[in-house]
């Protein structure tokens, strides 16, 4: 959806921009486009760790108070050095002008300049020091490389005369953001997305069950424990929040963690009275000539109906 600009809200499921390395990467973004962002600074001064504390962030806060200046340009200050010293005063400064050196460069070459900045920071190892596994860790940064993707998009769209600025890529986010959580006053038609689970005693004229794969639906977690009544459950309720049609779809191929891997279509779907379901790929191919003949019937049969065929 992001990535074709359709506007939507997800119910019952954590949205792109709420997680929270999504959170940290754009709060980098913000501070390189806009240093007087002192939410943004807070949220990555020590993500990942820099050896920077909460006594060196509160001696800075009470420094860029009394100069009446942001917490980024306020460590730049040559009296900060009589407030702050040691090893938080080098970290600090290393810190800042680190970031000073990659905002310039994000001027000139933004795409460059974060992918540097990701380098820089080691933000995967980060993850994986501060996830719950390894594989919630991959998710993560597959989230932060589908970010970034859409950031090399829009500044390389086709459809803008000169390519989009790194500020004007952090504005599309921002109101993406606002979309997502309907903060824009602005009366926009939304696709609505739900999970399984919020979609219980719900019911639709139209259903859409995406992704009907093993790995998916049925979840790989739960292949592995081979536990899938749960998820069968799951199914039957998607199933059954349809009222006039229900729509499955599985790819024949995806990227997933770099690899292109080719899906099972879900079990679900073989366990189904197979007389109900039309597969899109045995739909026989009709040709104009056909259409016609078919349409030419179709009238005169209802001409005969009405008695409109006799002399």
């Amino acid at each position: 959806m992001l990535q074709n600009r359709i506007p939507y809200r997800i119910s019952g499921g954590t949205s792109f921009f709420s997680r929270a390395e999504i959170k940290d990467i754009l709060a980098y973004l913000r501070i390189l486009t806009n240093p007087d962002n002192d939410s943004a600074f807070l949220r990555i001064v020590n993500t990942p760790k820099r050896e920077i504390g909460p006594k060196t962030i509160q001696k800075l806060g009470e420094w860029a108070i009394l100069r009446q200046k942001s917490l980024f340009n306020a460590s730049f200050d040559v009296g900060f050095k009589q407030t702050l010293t040691g090893r938080s005063l080098i970290a600090l400064q290393h810190f800042t002008h680190w970031l000073a050196n990659i905002a310039k460069r994000a001027e000139r070459e933004p795409l460059l300049a974060v992918r540097d900045l990701l380098h820089d920071i080691d933000y995967k190892s980060w993850l994986y020091e501060t996830s719950t596994s390894s594989k919630a860790a991959e998710m993560r940064m597959k989230n932060v490389n589908q970010l970034f993707g859409w950031m090399d998009e829009i500044v390389n769209s086709n459809d803008i005369d000169e390519a989009m600025t790194l500020s004007q890529v952090v504005s599309r986010f921002t109101l993406l953001d606002m979309m997502e959580r309907g903060e824009t006053t602005e009366d926009l038609d939304q696709v609505q997305l739900m999970t399984l689970y919020a979609s219980k005693g719900l019911e639709f004229p139209y259903v859409f069950l995406v992704g009907m794969e093993e790995g998916l639906l049925p979840h790989q977690t739960s292949i592995d424990e081979d536990n899938i009544d749960e998820e069968r459950r799951l199914a039957y309720v998607g199933i059954t929040r349809a009222q006039r049609a229900l729509f499955f779809t599985h790819c024949r191929e995806r990227r997933q963690y770099g690899e292109l891997i080719r899906p099972e279509i879900s079990r679900f779907l073989h366990e189904l009275p197979q007389d109900d379901l039309l597969w899109e790929q045995n739909k026989k191919i009709v040709t104009v000539e056909q259409r016609m003949e078919k349409g030419q019937s179709a009238i005169a049969d209802i001409g005969a109906r009405l008695g409109l065929n006799k002399k």
